[in-house]
């Protein structure tokens, strides 16, 4: 790429590979000199995931077979933005990917809160706090709302988890609900989830 097309930006990460084109023709000409360098290398690009994209977005108001992609965990395809004037315009940007969004869910399942009466809830937050801050750390860095109903999920196993460990909780969900949103009031740093506004209500 440095050798054959220097004005073209790139990115690689293990055999993940993105290139910028300012053209269909440009996108075209790249990819074929591609499949022949990595032919030369007894490689071959795969051919479900290889694909040219359109960028879509306010400037770019064309239609093509392909208008998003899936890197490094992030979909990026043509999303509603707003501006710095409150106007909403179509802005070509990433979000989680529904595939990563997907793996936290099932994530957040196999932690079983529900099932561990045994724990007070300051021990649920030291347990599973530093993973959530890591999701939100990297997936939080562009459209952050995008990933908050599945952070959800853990307010919902809390409050089994309330009705599981509390006899007069049992069965009583809205007990339960209002349990938590008092130790949300009292510690709202307690849980990551809860520093971004996703916690039981504060009765």
């Amino acid at each position: 790429m440095e050798r054959t097309f220097p004005n073209v930006m790139f990115e690689r990460y293990a055999d993940d590979v993105l290139a910028h084109c300012s053209s269909l023709r440009q996108a075209k000409k790249v990819l074929e000199e591609i499949k022949t360098r990595l032919k030369e290398c007894g490689l071959e690009l795969h051919p479900e995931k290889t694909k040219i994209v359109y960028c879509k977005d306010a400037d770019r108001k064309g239609s093509h077979e392909h208008e998003s992609f899936d890197f490094l965990g992030y979909t990026f395809r043509p999303r509603l933005s707003k501006n710095k004037w409150g106007k909403m315009f179509v802005n070509f940007t990433p979000a989680i990917s529904p595939r990563a969004a997907k793996r936290i869910k099932e994530e957040i399942r196999s932690w079983k809160i529900h099932l561990r009466s045994d724990k007070d809830i300051a021990d649920l937050a030291r347990m599973f706090n530093k993973q959530v801050q890591g999701w939100v750390n990297y997936y939080g860095r562009y459209y952050k709302s995008a990933m908050y109903p599945y952070l959800r999920n853990i307010e919902r196993f809390l409050n089994r988890w309330v009705m599981r460990k509390y006899k007069r909780h049992r069965r009583h969900k809205r007990r339960a609900t209002k349990w938590l949103g008092r130790v949300r009031k009292r510690e709202p740093t307690l849980f990551v989830h809860w520093r971004l506004g996703l916690g039981s209500p504060v009765g």
